[in-house]
C-alpha cells in the first residue's frame, strides 16, 4: 500500500511540475511576443505574400511543447540515474545517454533559442509543432513506464 502511495505521490508531482512548466513557458512566450523580441513574434523579413494556414498558435503551442519535451527528458534522466546507480545496468546507462542527447536536440531546437539569434519560422503552419507533439507522446509513455516499475 506504502508503494501504491508512493508512486502516486511521484505522478501528481510530475504532473503538476509540468503543468507549473506548461504555464511558465506561456507566459514567457507572450511576454517576448510583446516585447517585440527579434525574432520571437515579428519576423525580420517579411513574407511577400501572406501564408495560408500560418497562425501564431502554431508557434506557441510549439514552444509550450518543446519546454514540457525538456521538463520531461530532465525527469527521465532523473529517474534513469538513480535505477542506475542501483542497479549499475548497461540498458539503464543508455538510457541516460537517450535522455541527454534528447535534453540537448531539444534545447537546440527550442523556439526560445531560435528567437535568440534572431530566427523565427514561417510558413509552415500546423508542421511547426506537430513533431514536437509525437515526441511529447512517446517521452510520456515512456514517464508512465519509469514511474510504473
Amino acid at each position: 500500500m506504502d508503494k501504491q502511495m508512493s508512486n502516486r505521490t511521484k505522478l501528481g508531482l510530475i504532473i503538476v511540475t509540468l503543468v507549473a512548466v506548461a504555464v511558465i513557458a506561456a507566459f514567457w512566450a507572450l511576454v517576448l511576443r510583446q516585447q517585440h523580441f527579434p525574432g520571437f513574434g515579428q519576423s525580420r523579413i517579411p513574407p511577400t505574400r501572406p501564408v495560408r494556414g500560418d497562425f501564431e498558435f502554431f508557434y506557441l503551442a510549439n514552444t509550450i511543447i518543446s519546454t514540457i519535451n525538456i521538463a520531461l527528458l530532465v525527469i527521465l534522466t532523473v529517474i534513469y540515474t538513480s535505477i542506475y546507480l542501483k542497479t549499475k545496468s548497461n540498458f539503464t546507462l543508455g538510457l541516460i545517454i537517450f535522455a541527454l542527447v534528447f535534453v540537448v536536440e531539444n534545447l537546440t531546437s527550442s523556439p526560445f533559442i531560435a528567437s535568440i539569434y534572431g530566427f523565427r519560422a514561417y510558413g509552415l503552419g500546423p508542421f511547426e509543432f506537430l513533431p514536437g507533439l509525437f515526441e511529447l507522446i512517446a517521452l510520456s509513455v515512456l514517464l508512465y513506464l519509469s514511474i510504473k516499475y
